[in-house]
């Protein structure tokens, strides 16, 4: 028989014993609670407003829109040089010389032509007036006289053609020094003091300084987003405080046979602060077309057959599969013509461990963007 005391202590271990169970119990049971709880940090993408505002940048060079490459309207050997590169010149400046030797040879040439013709018509003059009196006395006979008269003709024609030669001969002296047109900047020389050139090969270089552009390459999947008249945004690497508005003046009509991009002008304002030749960066914000929503291919997911997208409840921050119909699919991911709008989030990768309802933990900017919709 147990004493009433080996029966307490009895009683006591066993209800120590069933209170430990049960909190064994308790614990395994926490344990799978929580494990249930499992929170997945994912990766997403918002979907974009169609139609959206771009902001493309594009680095080119600060150019002039009139750039003259000059050259003599005669051939010579070039005997003198008056500019240097960096050279301001003005309207009926001589930039360079060519030997005029032979040019004035011509033009005295012609002028003794002129002179002989002179003295021709002169003479003929003579021999008509008088084979018109004796005509009109019968004592010439009318071939007589009308052979005076086409002399005369001749002769005049004569006269008319060697001061012809004789103005061409002194505009071809004259076209031996080489002028500016208009007022610019010598950017190049490309022939110098020596050297036979003929007609028309570019001697110098001169640009206008009052007509500033950018020239810029766009590539070809951009080139339809630019027209003339576009205002754009022209920055300056030499100085980034200096922002210019500009123009879009030309627009290339075929690519580059290289780089296959085309050339776009941006006319820019007059600022002393821009100098020819430096580095430029053209903003121009674009909108893009309006051509459905655009997911990435991973984002992509299938779910009974159907193809799906698991999209995040802001605030629950719970996944939920839903339908999408695709369109088709381009160098950026996969175009999709129904079951997505623009503010929806998508899970942008792992959509393999993805279920319904799944609790997920979004990156730290999507978390301020949800806080900031919740404040009132």
């Amino acid at each position: 028989m147990f004493s009433p005391e080996t029966l307490i202590v009895r009683r006591a271990s066993a209800l120590t014993a069933a209170f430990l169970g049960l909190a064994v119990l308790a614990s395994c049971s926490e344990e799978k609670v929580e494990a249930k709880q499992v929170v997945r940090p994912v990766k997403v993408v918002e979907i974009a407003q169609t139609g959206e505002v771009r902001r493309l940048q594009f680095s080119g060079a600060v150019k002039s829109r009139t750039e003259m490459n000059l050259g003599f309207r005669v051939a010579g050997k070039i005997t003198e040089r008056l500019v240097n590169i960096g050279d301001r010149v003005n309207p009926g400046d001589v930039l360079s010389r060519i030997d005029t030797t032979d040019y004035e040879l011509a033009v005295k040439t012609a002028e003794a032509n002129l002179a002989a013709a002179e003295k021709a018509v002169e003479t003929a003059d003579i021999v008509n007036k008088r084979a018109k009196s004796l005509f009109k006395s019968s004592v010439m006979s009318k071939a007589q006289a009308e052979q005076a008269a086409l002399s005369y003709e001749q002769a005049v024609s004569v006269r008319i053609a060697a001061a012809s030669t004789l103005d061409q001969a002194k505009n071809q002296l004259d076209y031996a020094d080489l002028k500016s047109d208009r007022e610019g900047i010598v950017t190049a020389i490309s022939a110098d003091t020596g050297q036979v050139v003929s007609a028309g090969t570019p001697v110098l270089t001169v640009v206008t300084e009052n007509e500033k552009e950018a020239e810029i390459a766009v590539p070809e999947n951009d080139i339809a987003l630019f027209k003339p008249g576009k205002t754009v945004k022209a920055r300056f690497w030499s100085d980034q405080e200096v922002v210019l508005d500009g123009k879009v003046r030309e627009v290339s009509g075929s690519a580059d046979a290289r780089s296959r991009t085309f050339s776009v002008r941006v006319s820019l304002p007059n600022d002393p602060r821009v100098l020819l030749g430096m580095t430029a960066t053209v903003e121009a914000d674009v909108v893009s077309p309006d051509s459905g929503v655009t997911i990435p291919l991973s984002a992509l997911a299938k779910k009974d057959g159907s193809q799906i997208v698991w999209t995040v409840d802001r605030r629950g921050e719970t996944v939920h599969s839903r339908a999408v119909r695709l369109a088709d699919f381009t160098d950026h991911g996969v175009r999709v013509a129904e079951g997505l709008k623009p503010g929806d989030v998508v899970v942008a990768a792992g959509t393999q461990f993805m279920t319904e309802n799944l609790k997920v933990k979004l990156p730290g900017d999507f978390i301020a963007q949800v806080a900031a919709e919740l404040l009132p």
